[in-house]
Formats: structure tokens, sequence, C-alpha cells
């Protein structure tokens, strides 16, 4: 038999410990203006009909394994930590979630109709920033997500005047933009949101490793369209070296769909396969004092020797 859901307002978290959060906020993103000039955060239950995704929110939401444990934990305790919103600019009561959205999602499947909630009473970019390091501390998290994140940080920090810009670029530092990613992690993964979608996807389920999909990132739309091309065709993924090349190639004009299907064909140095023997098993028939290179020699020679007496004898039977 079906269970039956709870179509009523959840319980609320601990006041004091939202309290604290709420001060913490205050002192760190509101400190640019004097407090009496900001409304103070409230606590509400919100009906999920009013509640918005964050736009341009980076971070998916998906139905697997693990909302199911989302849902079972909310189930069985409700949910013990509020949400994190602010007022949609030009609505009333209507609301965007900065922190909660797989909650929010939990909460919906199991026919929940409010839910408790942080109101912050900030704008677009401090909910950014906001939004960003609320997330961005779930290991779930993946390189490009992140990578989408700290590049909507970096511009809402921008609008604010908090970072700094030369001729070569923007400069990120792990103070402004994480606080665990050292800067250059944080240049690496902004990168990634350069890359098509397809090549995105492949660096999220794992196929192409962070540091080629970097350089690749580097390369225009049609270039990186051809690389999804040979990996479709080969079922191949180019290797860092590889892709370097494909970087040098383009800067001289001479990337094209032949160079790179002729990069990708290339073996690899990790797909030669290797024949192990262990030592002790050969060195019986070596000699004395012959090192690992030494036996290595033998046996090709040996090989090479049985190979070419066995094309004699079968020379001979021909005749």
């Amino acid at each position: 038999m079906k269970k039956e859901t709870k179509e009523t307002t959840v319980k609320t978290v601990n006041k004091k410990s939202t309290q604290e959060e709420i001060s913490d906020f205050l002192d760190m993103a509101m400190a640019k203006e004097p407090a009496e000039k900001k409304q103070k955060p409230k606590l509400s239950n919100i009906k999920i009909e009013k509640l918005h995704p964050f736009k341009g929110h980076p971070y998916k939401v998906v139905d697997d394994e693990s909302m199911e444990e989302l849902k079972n934990s909310i189930e069985e305790k409700w949910l013990l930590n509020r949400i994190i919103v602010r007022p949609l600019e030009n609505t009333q009561d209507e609301y965007e979630i900065i922190s909660g959205h797989r909650r929010v999602h939990a909460a919906e499947l199991l026919g929940i109709k409010e839910v408790p909630a942080v109101i912050y009473f900030i704008d677009r970019d401090e909910a950014t920033v906001l939004m960003v390091d609320s997330n961005c501390q779930r290991d779930s998290v993946s390189p490009v997500e992140k990578g989408k994140a700290y590049k909507m940080k970096f511009d809402a920090l921008s609008h604010q005047g908090k970072s700094t810009s030369d001729q070569v670029g923007p400069k990120l530092t792990v103070e402004k933009i994480s606080d665990d990613d050292s800067p250059s992690q944080v240049k690496r993964l902004i990168r990634l949101t350069y890359l098509t979608p397809e090549l995105q996807e492949y660096v999220d389920t794992g196929k192409m490793k962070v540091s080629p999909a970097v350089e690749i990132s580097f390369l225009d739309e049609e270039r990186q369209r051809d690389i999804v091309d040979c990996i479709e065709e080969t079922d191949i993924f180019p290797s860092h070296a590889q892709t370097r090349r494909m970087r040098n190639l383009d800067a001289e004009g001479k990337l094209d769909y032949d160079s790179i299907k002729e990069i990708m064909s290339e073996l690899k140095p990790n797909q030669v396969e290797k024949l192990i023997i262990p030592i002790e098993s050969i060195r019986q028939y070596a000699p004395r004092g012959a090192t690992p290179k030494d036996m290595e020699e033998l046996l090709i020679r040996l090989a090479k020797e049985n190979y070419q007496r066995q094309c004699r004898m079968r020379d001979d039977g021909a005749r």
C-alpha cells in the first residue's frame, strides 16, 4: 500500500543556529553598506509553488540514488536545514532559491507543500556569491559545474568592483573565488565553460581528463566539433600531449579535421601492450651477473633466432 505523503508545513530548524548563520553572512556580504540600510533576513515557511530556481544555476538536480536517499531522510526527519532564498524583483511573494534546490525537489516529490526558509534581501550579485559558496562544498559537484559556478562568482565580484584585471586577463585569487581550489585550478575549471556541451559531458562523466579538455577549450567551436566527430568515430579520446599539439597547429593555422584525426589515431604510450615476465623465471638461464636489460635483449635475440630458424625450415620444406 502506498505510503501517505504529508502535505503540511515542515518543522523548522533551531532558531539560534540560524541566527548565527545570518549574523555571519551579514558581517561578510553586507559590510559594504551600513546595517541600517539593509533589511534584515527573516525566517519564513514558503509554499513550493512560490519558489523558482536560481537563474543560470550550474548545479544539476538529478533523480538518482543520492536524491532517493535525500527523500528518505526528509520523510523520516523532515527538513532540518532551512533553504536560502531572496525575493524576486518585480514580483509579489515570489522567491529565487539561492541554496536548497535538491531539498526543494525532494520535498516536492514527497508532496510537501511548504519548506522552511531564510529570506535574504540582497541583490543579484550578492546572491550569486552566496549561491556558489553554499553549493561548491558538495562532494558531488562535477568539474564543469564547479567551473560554471566559479565563472558566475567572478562575474558577480566584477560587477561589485571586487576583482581586478590587466592586459592579459582577469586575475583570479583563491581568496576571492575559492577557499579550496588554487588560483591556477580555478582558471582551469573556468576554461571548461568554453567547451561545447558534448565535450563538457565527456569531462563530467570522466571519459575525458580535465587537462586535455582545458587545452581544447582554447580552440574555436568548429575545431572542437571536429574533435567530437573523431571521438564518436573512433571511441578514442585525445591525451594531454595530443591536445597541446593541436593547439600549436591551430596557432599556425594548420589545424583541420584531417590533422586532428591523424593525431588522435596515433598509439598512445599507455595503449602499447606489455609482456611482463617475473625475473626469477629466467635468471637461471641468463649469464651470471646479467642485468634485467641484458635479459630482455637475450630474450629478443633468442626469439628472433627462433623465428629465422622456422623460416629456413619452411623454405627448405617448400623445395
